[in-house]
Formats: C-alpha cells, sequence, structure tokens
C-alpha cells in the first residue's frame, strides 16, 4: 500500500535516485584506475624521496636498515633520473638508449642497454610506462585494499629470472591529479625497499640536459 501512495513522479526520482548510486559505485577509483591515470597523464615529472632498504638479519643480529635520500625526474616515454644525495652519492639514469650508473665512491659509471634493466628497475618502470597493457606483457597486476589513504596496487612479474620479486605501489589522486607517493619492493636477495615520495610536480618544466650523461674525468667507464 505504500508503494500504491507514490505519484508517478516521486517513482521516478526515486529510480533516478538509484541510477545515480550505482554510476558513483561503478566510478569510483581503484588502485589500477589510478595508476592508468598516472602512467597516462603525467608525462614529467620530479620529486624528492627517502628510501629504506632492509636487508635480511643475520645470525643473532637485527636486520640492517639503510635511509638514503635524494631526487628524481622523469620524462615519459623513455627518459628518467635517480639522484641519490645522501649518504651516498649515486646516479641512475636513462636517456632513451642506454641505462647510466654513476657510483661516486667508486668512480665509476656502467652502461647498459636501456630495456634490458627496466624489468628490474621498479622505480624506472613506472616512470617510464605510459600504458598499463605494457606492464601487462610481462607482470601479473591486481588490486589491493585502500590503505593509509593510498589506493594500492601488486605487480609482479611473471618470470622468476630477474632479481624483482614483488612490487607495490601506494598512489594519491585519480585524473590528472593521481600522483605515486609509495613504492615498496622485494627482490631475490631478501631485502625490502620502501621508497617515498614528496614535493611531487607535474607536468614540469625539465631542461634537456636532465637526461644527459657524461662520465666524469678520471671515472672508470665499465659496459658488462
Amino acid at each position: 500500500m505504500g508503494w500504491a501512495r507514490l505519484s508517478s513522479r516521486s517513482v521516478w526520482r526515486m529510480v533516478c535516485g538509484l541510477l545515480w548510486g550505482v554510476c558513483l559505485a561503478s566510478a569510483r577509483a581503484d588502485g589500477l584506475q589510478s595508476l592508468q591515470d598516472f602512467l597516462q597523464y603525467s608525462r614529467s615529472g620530479q620529486a624528492t624521496f627517502v628510501q629504506k632498504v632492509t636487508a635480511p638479519a643475520r645470525a643473532g643480529q637485527a636486520p640492517r636498515v639503510k635511509v638514503s635520500s635524494g631526487r628524481l625526474a622523469y620524462q615519459r616515454p623513455e627518459r628518467f633520473r635517480i639522484d641519490y644525495e645522501k649518504p651516498d652519492v649515486q646516479t641512475l639514469l636513462g636517456d632513451g638508449r642506454q641505462f647510466w650508473f654513476v657510483d661516486a665512491d667508486l668512480q665509476q659509471v656502467t652502461v647498459r642497454d636501456q630495456k634490458s634493466v627496466l624489468s628490474s628497475a621498479p622505480v624506472a618502470l613506472i616512470l617510464t610506462a605510459t600504458q598499463l597493457d605494457a606492464l601487462r606483457a610481462s607482470f601479473d597486476l591486481k588490486n589491493l585494499p585502500d590503505a593509509d589513504g593510498m589506493f594500492w596496487v601488486e605487480i609482479s612479474p611473471k618470470s622468476t629470472e630477474g632479481t624483482l620479486r614483488q612490487l607495490r605501489v601506494g598512489l594519491k589522486g585519480q585524473g590528472t591529479q593521481a600522483r605515486v607517493a609509495v613504492l615498496e619492493f622485494a627482490d631475490g636477495f631478501g631485502q625490502t625497499s620502501r621508497l617515498e615520495l614528496s614535493a611531487f610536480e607535474s607536468p614540469a618544466v625539465l631542461p634537456s640536459q636532465t637526461f644527459e650523461l657524461k662520465p666524469p674525468a678520471g671515472y672508470q667507464v665499465l659496459r658488462p
């Protein structure tokens, strides 16, 4: 009898309200959608970071933890730069063709084909990819429950040949505002790393020399 008292206009409003609720639920962002937005819309960017690397505990000892900090920059689809500034000075750079690793303490520069290292370099992987489909060719992707105010995605390599075992990406925002906030990854040596980004700027105006590197004078150049 309650329904009999409703006018046709009231019924229509109720139906519209239900449909609107369904649309909102289906449009709710999740980790994979936020990651796709970041890959698609954030074509260039720069940020500061703090990285905590935890090594497995040795017999009778606590796990060893090393904290580093620095800056990173990227310009999709192929160029990135990661500068560790403290406590050690190191640079990882991809110019679109070659991958450069500069170790100031050892005064060495290691040069490799860029494509050959991306599958085992999780930060560079996220900074250079442009579509989820490109990642799915080599990785399994799945949504994780939201936590700590972030969307989360788990990325696992389909092959066990590389050193990367698992990557978890924490993201904030969606659409053109989607940003990576945290990268957590584990390698085949039992180490786990957590990299937290801050002061994120995207898009960013980056000089072309940002992604150019010449070995410093006196450095040994290795091409394995």
